[in-house]
């Protein structure tokens, strides 16, 4: 049971995270959202549109249906407003999903296909650690393009969300 229990703690340090992020994104100075920036996705929105697209495709390989996607990102890039109302709709969906994963569902290996073509498999545990992992990682990314506003970010770790949200053991 210690995965699960893991499972379910992280998808709520995820969404805990990620409104920190959206939070602090919304009290910076008009444009620096969308200011173009040296990073792969080229702004803070774009690149955590393509974190909310990863959620997405992830998402359907769980459920075992089509995700529609060609590319780990959208064409158009959403207001800072809308795509934070999405990602919040679809870290619910992950918590609403961990917390009623079996330690079998767990451990199931779910075969699927990358974006890219490429055959995959993993178990239903180890595709929320992606999911958990890789918002991390673009969320660090995030963190560097706000200190080049320059402001700085809120505090993201795990500690801090374990030290603010769950009840203390004595």
């Amino acid at each position: 049971m210690p995965a699960l229990r893991n499972i379910r703690m992280l998808t709520r340090y995820t969404a805990w995270a990620n409104e920190r992020l959206f939070s602090a994104l919304g009290e910076l100075p008009a444009g620096e959202p969308l200011a173009a920036r040296a990073t792969g996705s080229g702004n803070m929105v774009r690149t955590l549109n393509h974190a909310y697209v990863v959620d997405r495709i992830w998402q359907a390989h769980l459920q075992g249906q089509p995700h529609g996607f060609t590319s780990r990102n959208t064409e158009d890039t959403p207001t800072l407003d809308a795509l934070r109302i999405d990602q919040a709709r679809i870290d619910a969906w992950y918590i609403e999903y961990a917390d009623a994963l079996t330690a079998e569902g767990h451990d199931e290996v779910v075969v699927f296909q990358f974006v890219d073509g490429g055959a995959g498999a993993m178990t239903r545990g180890d595709m929320l650690l992606h999911v958990v992992n890789h918002k991390t990682f673009h969320r660090g990314y995030v963190a560097d393009m706000i200190y080049q506003v320059p402001a700085r970010p809120p505090s993201m770790d795990l500690p801090v969300f374990l030290r603010d949200t769950v009840p203390r053991l004595t």
